[in-house]
């Protein structure tokens, strides 16, 4: 198999595999869902095994695809987060019935639109994947025709995502017409001085619509109702997948830009940043539905990478590169868990809910409360040390003022994260409730997170010396 063909396997395999898990659907109409659900798992691990494998800087498509160390690793973080997604529906989707060939093959098209968005070399390719990204999601978080909620909350999105594609996609027009070219990696150093208000709009216009997908502050107010309707492990591959896709292009188009747009763009990047993750922390501190408290984190989480991302000139990309898999593990935990706890046709999800579940259910609840804890970036997790590497960049980067609203921030976070534990562990049952008994690919996916969690909490260096052996 020749370099280039490796490269651009794992594009293929997703392809193709949702494709064909739409013909197995529709040419055997009894096909088990089990075997749909086994396919889609096969793909989508061996899609991540072929990054994993292909060498950093190996070519793909020239001038279509990132051929660095970047496009591997997004890719194999978000091939994982589309497996456990997919570990999650294993008992949920059945359940519902809606564990059908529709589910897995738009899945594994979202994954696709995923890895294009952030191994995008090229204008038109990360449009098409931020598109495939955006239709895929519109069906799944609306999949459950069951529920009132779900068709609701994929509503919302649509209606939402469509401007944010609008602004997008003008925004592109504006720099196309600024630069001249498609190409990501050439667009800044083609920019004529003359050109530079032009394409200073056009960022504009880019970064409110990526802001949507991120739920900055304040492209955020779709997060909470979207994340409570949709079932729970759909609003895990959202929360995850789509930010870790986003943010890993918008990364990689920052760090391209040259210093006269960079001047500009600090200022509103560090507003943002500040906003995002004081309005995330203190709405989630008045929300008593699990969800909707996750989803202000989820912003709030987003921030954070804001704050790294106004210093990434000065400190480079590490930090975000450490915290990105970071925060997959903890919400894909968070939310698989919520959905695992789910009897029936709505998911467990107001505290109250919750309480004195830690007794009853000591496995799945210690899982959930380590993922709550690293979010709240107590050690000895994960989170702490991802957050610990952004504030060391942020100060680095020379922003304390910025790094002072993350701390303050941090520190609210905590009360909402620990009151949850608090009604896992410290009050007694509300009621003798019916709580589905886990499947054993549900225990698989807790041992991964747990895993994870505590083994780059207590053990960071393995992470970080596979990122810095990465070319960007």
């Amino acid at each position: 198999m020749g370099v280039d063909v490796l490269a651009i396997m794992p594009f293929v395999i997703l392809a193709l595999g949702g494709v064909s898990v739409f013909c197995l659907g529709a040419l055997w109409r009894a096909c088990p869902s089990s075997l749909l659900w086994s396919l889609a798992l096969a793909l989508a691990a061996a899609a991540g095994l072929v990054e994993l494998w292909t060498p950093s800087g190996t070519g793909g498509l020239s001038g279509m695809i990132e051929p660095g160390g970047s496009g591997r690793y997004f890719g194999l973080i978000l091939c994982a987060i589309a497996a456990v997604s997919i570990l999650f529906l294993d008992q949920y989707a059945p359940q519902r019935g809606f564990g059908g060939d529709e589910l897995y093959g738009v899945l594994l098209l979202a994954a696709l639109g995923m890895i294009l968005v952030a191994a995008a070399d090229n204008w038109a390719v990360f449009f098409i994947g931020f598109e495939l990204l955006s239709i895929s999601l519109y069906i799944l978080i609306a999949i459950y025709r069951g529920e009132a909620a779900a068709g609701e909350a994929g509503l919302k999105y649509f209606i939402m995502g469509a401007v944010a594609s609008g602004f997008l996609v003008f925004g592109l027009a504006l720099l196309y017409g600024a630069t001249g070219t498609l190409l990501i990696d050439q667009g800044w150093v083609r920019l004529d001085p003359a050109e530079l208000p032009l394409a200073l709009l056009a960022f504009g216009f880019i970064l409110a619509g990526l802001a949507f997908k991120l739920s900055i502050v304040p492209f955020h107010l779709w997060t909470p109702d979207v994340y409570q309707g949709a079932p729970a492990p759909v609003t895990a591959f959202l929360s995850t997948g789509s930010k870790v896709a986003v943010f890993g292009i918008l990364t990689r188009i920052l760090l391209e830009t040259p210093a006269s747009v960079w001047n500009v763009l600090v200022p509103a990047l560090w507003i943002l940043s500040a906003l995002t993750m004081a309005v995330g922390n203190i709405a989630a501190l008045r929300s008593y539905s699990l969800k909707r408290r996750l989803a202000f984190s989820s912003a709030a989480q987003m921030g954070y990478l804001l704050m790294a991302l106004v210093a990434v000139k000065q400190e480079g990309p590490a930090a975000i590169l450490f915290y990105l898999p970071i925060y997959a593990v903890m919400d894909l935990g968070a939310f698989g868990i919520l959905g695992s706890f789910s009897a029936g046709g709505k998911d467990r999800d107001h505290l109250s809910d919750y309480r004195g579940l830690g007794f009853t259910n000591p496995w799945r609840t210690g899982v959930m409360a380590l993922c709550l804890l690293s979010l709240a970036g107590l050690p000895p997790t994960a989170g702490f040390i991802g957050k610990f590497l952004i504030l060391k960049s942020v100060l680095a980067g020379g922003h304390p003022l910025l790094a002072l609203i993350g701390i303050l921030t941090m520190i609210v976070s905590v009360y909402y994260y620990a009151e949850v534990v608090v009604f896992l562990y410290m009050q007694p049952e509300k009621e003798t409730v019916s709580v589905a008994a886990p499947h054993f690919w549900d225990r698989v996916a807790w041992a991964m997170v747990l895993v994870l969690t505590l083994g780059w909490g207590l053990a960071p260096s393995s992470l970080i010396s596979y990122i810095n052996r990465m070319s960007w």
